[in-house]
């Protein structure tokens, strides 16, 4: 990126889930122009774009077409299944893409995340194997030992992943992995259970001619594979905060490129192990709407156009949870939002989705607090004030 730095820019956005909505709020902010694609029409972040695009996007063919028709100055991916040979093709001929096309590719399946962090980086993962059959699967459950942790290579928000307790289980989280995987890749990852203390996602900037920076980090809990509330700051020992830095800036530098990158890591009583990456904002990251001078939609932003980002300021405890629905439904009434917003110190951002399904993440309830506990459970009460009805 030269130091002339002009706007606006024209942005594609490859996915536009919430996490995009908020991206497109805050490019709108600066003028910028942008294409918001996804799957089905009006996705969240289209709501807010300048013109959007519904299509496949593991389809080449469309891929193509648009990229023609809108001639975007950035190819911003914000989901896996994503055709990524073709994200190669427009960056050779002059577009960027978000962090790099490479970079892309290697993060749309967790083999080879994975890979690039154990071989050829030697970071400290979990215990892994892959599996392309129900057989496959049992003997590398067999090997790895139980428990486990069954995913799809390809997914998103943890969708068809489970903890396996014993052999009898196996065939279960097969049948649940695959429907749950995105793309055409019929291949699950068997992962050690690693017992941990607290899971963190470290917000990783990565600038095009300024140092890689980070967010304090970020504790998270999961259920059903998907983040269910994270908080800022996690509470952990300044010497794991500067491993887990240590290991972000390798890994990331590997890949290149600029922007955010969600790094997730296992901290154990005495170990800081490398889980995953998304070269892009993370979901348990929505707690910098609140949390942050910058939250980490404006600091992605910044990163891709090569802005300046001089200061980073974490503004107090605060924690987020989700809002999640109970029941499938294609007329959207929410309930209670003002009982939820009249506790100081509390925001809801709800999503707009055009339908749900049971666990479908909805909205989202930001809270601050004096200590990190109580942001957690302001934000727990808050959410839970909100029926969808």
């Amino acid at each position: 990126m030269n130091n002339a730095i002009h706007l606006p820019k024209k942005l594609m956005l490859l996915g536009s889930g919430e996490l995009g909505k908020e991206f497109v709020i805050a490019a709108q902010r600066l003028g910028n122009y942008i294409i918001a694609v996804d799957r089905y029409p009006h996705a969240p972040a289209m709501q807010v774009a300048d013109c959007s695009e519904v299509i496949s996007m593991l389809s080449a063919e469309d891929l193509e077409r648009i990229v023609s028709k809108h001639q975007p100055d950035f190819i911003i991916p914000e989901i896996e299944a994503i055709r990524t040979e073709k994200l190669l093709e427009f960056e050779q001929r002059g577009i960027t893409v978000i962090p790099t096309a490479t970079a892309t590719n290697y993060t749309m399946n967790r083999d080879r995340i994975r890979e690039l962090a154990d071989q050829q980086l030697g970071v400290r993962t979990a215990k892994y194997g892959y599996a392309s059959t129900l057989e496959q699967l049992i003997a590398v459950s067999e090997q790895i030992g139980f428990p486990n942790v069954v995913k799809p290579v390809m997914s998103s928000s943890g969708k068809g992943q489970s903890v396996v307790k014993d052999s009898i289980e196996v065939e279960k989280a097969w049948n649940y992995a695959i429907a749950g995987s995105r793309g055409d890749a019929q291949k699950v990852i068997v992962e050690e259970f690693i017992d941990f203390e607290i899971e963190i996602t470290l917000l990783t900037i990565k600038q095009w001619n300024a140092p890689t920076i980070f967010c304090p980090p970020i504790g998270h809990r999961q259920e059903r594979g998907d983040y269910q509330e994270s908080w800022q700051p996690a509470e952990i020992a300044e010497e794991m905060i500067s491993q887990a830095q240590s290991i972000a800036k390798k890994v990331t530098d590997a890949l290149g490129g600029a922007g955010i990158f969600g790094v997730e890591f296992f901290i154990t009583k005495d170990e800081v192990i490398f889980s995953e990456l998304s070269p892009r904002p993370h979901d348990t990251g929505m707690v910098t709407l609140i949390s942050q001078n910058l939250n980490e939609f404006e600091l992605h932003l910044r990163a891709i156009l090569g802005l300046p980002i001089p200061h980073i300021e974490q503004l107090g405890f605060s924690a987020s949870a989700v809002i999640l629905a109970s029941a499938k439904s294609d007329a959207i009434v929410y309930a209670g939002v003002a009982e939820a917003l009249s506790e100081k110190d509390v925001d809801i951002k709800l999503f707009g989705k055009p339908n749900a399904h049971p666990y479908r993440r909805m909205g989202v309830a930001l809270a601050k607090g004096n200590s990190v506990q109580k942001a957690r459970e302001k934000a727990t009460r808050a959410a839970d004030k909100i029926k969808l009805l």
